[in-house]
C-alpha cells in the first residue's frame, strides 16, 4: 500500500527560505535529519562485523511510520541519492504502479540501480511472497517459471541478487515474514523497508521512525501549494492548520489542494472547518485521524457527483483507475470521468502520469479511508452494481483489445465494428500498449472478481477475456506466468460453482504448463483430476485429451508400459468418435512408446496404422514421417532390407508433398542403411542427392538411423 509521496521535484529549501507561490504540490519535503540518520546507519558497523564475522546478507534499513507520513517518499529519495538515479522520478512517471525499476549509472556503491516492490495491496491485504518474488525477477529480466512456489522463487531471487549491487525497496511490509525470504545474501546490496512498526525477527535493524513534519517545514509545504502570500497574511493560522494535520505530509497536501481549489477561502476558514469536524472514532488509530479528517473535509467540499466518484475509486483494482474505470463505476461518460479525475489530481487526491494511456493512482494511505466512506454513504446493492459495471466494461475492453489483432475479415473484427468508438482501439499496437499499462490493474481485477464470489459469471468472462488478450499480444510462452495464475482462478470458480467442464479445462491448462516446466509428476496428478472432471461433465473431448496427456506424462517419466496403456485408451475413444486426425496421431504416439520399450512388432504395427491414417487424410508429408519411423523400427528389429524398402516409399511421398528438407533427411537415412548393408557406392549416391537438395545446409528435420544410434 503505497503512501502519498511527498516531493521529489528537488532538494528542500533551507529553513527560512521563501517559497515561490503557485508551484506544484511537492512530493518530498524536509526530512533532512532523517536522511542524515539513515545515511549514518548505512555506515554503522553491523553486529556481524563487531563480532568479527564476515557479513553475509544485505544491510536492512527500516523507515517506520503511519500511512501518509511520507515513508515511501523518503525511501525513494534516499534510494535515488545512494544510486545517483531519479528513483523518485520513477514514482512520478508511474504513480502507484508497483513494481518498478530504475537502472543504475554503473558507478558508485550501488551501480545496478533501484528496484521497488509493494508488500501490501491497496485494500490492505498482504501480497503473497511468491508474487513479490516473481515481480522482482521480472524487473531483473529473469524468466519466471509458471507455477513455481515461494521457496523456488525466493531462491531464484537470492541467486539473481547475489551478482548485483543495488538498492531494493520493500514498501509497506506487514512483518518480518514478508521481508526475510526476499533479503539478498549479498552485503553489496542494500534493502530499504517501510512499515508501520518494527520488523521483529530481522537482526540488526534500527527503525527510523517518522512523525509529523516540524512546524516550519509544514508551513513551507503549504506555501509551495497555495503561494506564500496567503501564508504571510496569517502565519499563525497556517501553523494551526499544520498542527490540525498532525504535521502529516499527506494531510497537508490535501489541505493545500483544497485551498488552491478555493482561492477565495482563507487559511483560517479551512483550519476552523477541519477543527470542527467530529473525531473519526476509535476504529482508527490516533495517528491516522488527522489524515482521515482532512480527507473527509475535502470529500464533503466536492459536488455530490464528484464525491460519489471519489468514493467509488476505492473499488479500483490495485488502486489504479483510468477514465473508463471511473466512467463504468459512476455510470457517467468517459469525458466527464476524465475531467473529474484530473480535478482530483489537482486536489492531491490522486496521482497520475502523462502516458499515452494515462491512469490514476489512489494513494495507499487514502484507499482504506475511501472504502470506509463508500460503505458508510452508499448502499451495498449500489456498490455491487458499480463493481459489476466496472467488470463488464473491462471485459468489453479486453475483447476489443484481442479482436483488433484478428484479420480484417474475421468475425471478431466485424463484432468490433459494432462497439462504441470509445471502447475500440485504432490498431493492434495501441491495444498492446494499453494492455501493458493496465496489466497490474487487470490481473488485480481478476483476482478481486473471483474472491468476491457474488459475480462469478462476470469473473469467468473477465478471466477468459484476459487470457485471450494476453495470448494474442504476448504469446502463450511469454505470458505463461500470468496465464498460470489466471487458470488457477478459473479452477477456483469452477470448484466453488461445481462446474466440472470448466474444472477439466482449467486443470488441463494448468497441467500443460506444469509439464512444460518439468513438473511432470505434478502435471500427472492434474491430468488425472481433469479426467475425473471430464467424465463427470460427460465431456468426450476433455476425457480424451486427459487420457492422452496422462500417457504423455508417463512417457516423459519413462514408464512406457503405462504410457502405451493410456494412449490405447485415448485411441479407443477416438475410434468410436471417428476422429481420424486424432487417431493417426495416437497411433504414432503408441508406435513411439513401443519403440522406446523395445516392443518392435507392436511399434511397427502402430506406425503403419499411423501412416495409413495420414494417407486417408490426404497428408503425404505426415505419411512419409510415419513410414520413416517404421523404417527405423525395422532397422532396430534387424530387418535392414525391409527398412530400405520402407524408407524409399517415404522418400517418394516426401517428394510428392514437396518437402525438400524431409526428402534430404530420408536420403541420409537411406545412405546409412545402405552402409549397413555393405553398399557404400549406393550410400554415396544418396548422400549426394541430399547435398543437392540442401547444399551445405543441415536438414531441419533429422531422422536418426539405427546405425547412428548404436
Amino acid at each position: 500500500m503505497t503512501d502519498q509521496a511527498v516531493d521529489t521535484s528537488g532538494p528542500a529549501k533551507a529553513p527560512g527560505a521563501e517559497e515561490p507561490s503557485g508551484t506544484a504540490p511537492p512530493r518530498f519535503f524536509g526530512r533532512e535529519r532523517e536522511l542524515k540518520a539513515l545515511r549514518a546507519d548505512i555506515e554503522r558497523a553491523g553486529l556481524d562485523t563487531l563480532a568479527g564475522r564476515k557479513t553475509s546478507r544485505a544491510r536492512v534499513l527500516l523507515i517506520a511510520g503511519r500511512p501518509g507520513s511520507g515513508r515511501s517518499a523518503l525511501a525513494e529519495e534516499l534510494a535515488g541519492a545512494l544510486t545517483g538515479t531519479d528513483a523518485a522520478g520513477a514514482a512520478a512517471t508511474a504513480p502507484g504502479v508497483l513494481p518498478w525499476a530504475v537502472p543504475g549509472t554503473g558507478s558508485g556503491d550501488y551501480p545496478d540501480g533501484v528496484l521497488r516492490v509493494g508488500l501490501t495491496d491497496p485494500g490492505g491485504g498482504r501480497v503473497p511472497t511468491e508474487r513479490t518474488a516473481g515481480e522482482i525477477l521480472g524487473l531483473l529480466g529473469v524468466a519466471v517459471p509458471p507455477g513455481a512456489d515461494q521457496d523456488e522463487l525466493s531462491e531464484m531471487v537470492r541467486e539473481a541478487l547475489a551478482v548485483r549491487r543495488l538498492v531494493l525497496v520493500l514498501d509497506d511490509a506487514a512483518d518480518a515474514e514478508q521481508v526475510d525470504p526476499l533479503l539478498p545474501e549479498n552485503p553489496d546490496c542494500l534493502v530499504l523497508a517501510t512499515a508501520t512498526g518494527p520488523l521483529t525477527g530481522i537482526p540488526d535493524v534500527r527503525p527510523c521512525t517518522l512523525g509529523g513534519l516540524e512546524a516550519g517545514a509544514a508551513v513551507r509545504l503549504l506555501a509551495r501549494v497555495i503561494g506564500q502570500v496567503r501564508i504571510t497574511v496569517d502565519p499563525r493560522t497556517a501553523e494551526t492548520l499544520a498542527e490540525e494535520c498532525g504535521g502529516q505530509p499527506a494531510a497537508l497536501a490535501l489541505m493545500g489542494g483544497l485551498l488552491a481549489a478555493h482561492p477565495m477561502a482563507s487559511v483560517a476558514d479551512v483550519a476552523k472547518q477541519l477543527h470542527d469536524l467530529p473525531d473519526p472514532g476509535e476504529q482508527l488509530p490516533t495517528g491516522a485521524r488527522p489524515l482521515a479528517r482532512a480527507l473527509r473535509l475535502v470529500h464533503d467540499s466536492l459536488p455530490q457527483a464528484a464525491a460519489r466518484i471519489l468514493r467509488l475509486l476505492a473499488l479500483a483494482p490495485a488502486g489504479l483507475a483510468d477514465a473508463h474505470t471511473a466512467s463504468a463505476l459512476a455510470g457517467c461518460s468517459v469525458s466527464a470521468a476524465r475531467s473529474t479525475l484530473d480535478d482530483f489530481v489537482k486536489l492531491g487526491l490522486l496521482r497520475t502520469d502523462s502516458a499515452a494511456h494515462p491512469q490514476y493512482a489512489v494513494p495507499g494511505c487514502l484507499a482504506p479511508m475511501l472504502l470506509a466512506l463508500l460503505e458508510d454513504r452508499d448502499r451495498p446493492a449500489e456498490i455491487q452494481l458499480a463493481r459489476a459495471r466496472m467488470l463488464e466494461r473491462t471485459v468489453r475492453r479486453l475483447q476489443s483489445c484481442r479482436a483488433v489483432t484478428e484479420p480484417e475479415s474475421s468475425t471478431a473484427r466485424r463484432k468490433l465494428a459494432g462497439l462504441p468508438r470509445s471502447l475500440r482501439f485504432p490498431n493492434a499496437d495501441e491495444a498492446g500498449a494499453w494492455l501493458r499499462v493496465r496489466q497490474p490493474a487487470l490481473l488485480a481485477s481478476a483476482r478481486l472478481a473471483v474472491a468476491d464470489g457474488e459475480l462469478d459469471t462476470l469473473a469467468r468472462r473477465l478471466v477468459a477475456a484476459l487470457v485471450r488478450a494476453l495470448a494474442a499480444h504476448r504469446g502463450t510462452e511469454q505470458a505463461a506466468p500470468e496465464l498460470y495464475g489466471l487458470h488457477g482462478l478459473v479452477l477456483d470458480v469452477a470448484l466453488r460453482r461445481e462446474l466440472p467442464r470448466e474444472q477439466a479445462a482449467a486443470l488441463l491448462n494448468l497441467a500443460d504448463l506444469d509439464a512444460r516446466t518439468g513438473r511432470t509428476r505434478h502435471a500427472l496428478t492434474r491430468y488425472r483430476a481433469a479426467l475425473d472432471a471430464g467424465k463427470a461433465a460427460k465431456d468426450l473431448y476433455a476425457t480424451g485429451r486427459a487420457m492422452e496427456s496422462v500417457g504423455g506424462a508417463y512417457e516423459e517419466l519413462g514408464d512406457y508400459h503405462r504410457a502405451a496403456d493410456w494412449y490405447g485408451r485415448a485411441l479407443a475413444q477416438r475410434l468410436t468418435q471417428g476422429e481420424r486426425a486424432d487417431e493417426a496421431r495416437l497411433y504414432g504416439r503408441l508406435g513411439a512408446v513401443h519403440t522406446y520399450a523395445g516392443r518392435y512388432g507392436e511399434a511397427l504395427r502402430n506406425w503403419r496404422a499411423a501412416a495409413a491414417g495420414h494417407r486417408r487424410l490426404g497428408d503425404p508429408a505426415a505419411q512419409a514421417r510415419a513410414l520413416s519411423e517404421a523404417a527405423r523400427v525395422q532397422e532396430y528389429a534387424g530387418r535392414p532390407h525391409d527398412s530400405l524398402q520402407t524408407c524409399k516409399e517415404a522418400v517418394d511421398l516426401a517428394r510428392r508433398a514437396g518437402d525438400v528438407r524431409l526428402q534430404a533427411a530420408l536420403q541420409l537415412r537411406l545412405a546409412d542403411t545402405l552402409d549397413r548393408l555393405g553398399d557404400p557406392a549406393a550410400a554415396g549416391l544418396h548422400r549426394s542427392a541430399a547435398d543437392r537438395l540442401l547444399g551445405e545446409e543441415a536438414p531441419a528435420y533429422e531422422i536418426r538411423s539405427a546405425s547412428s544410434e548404436s
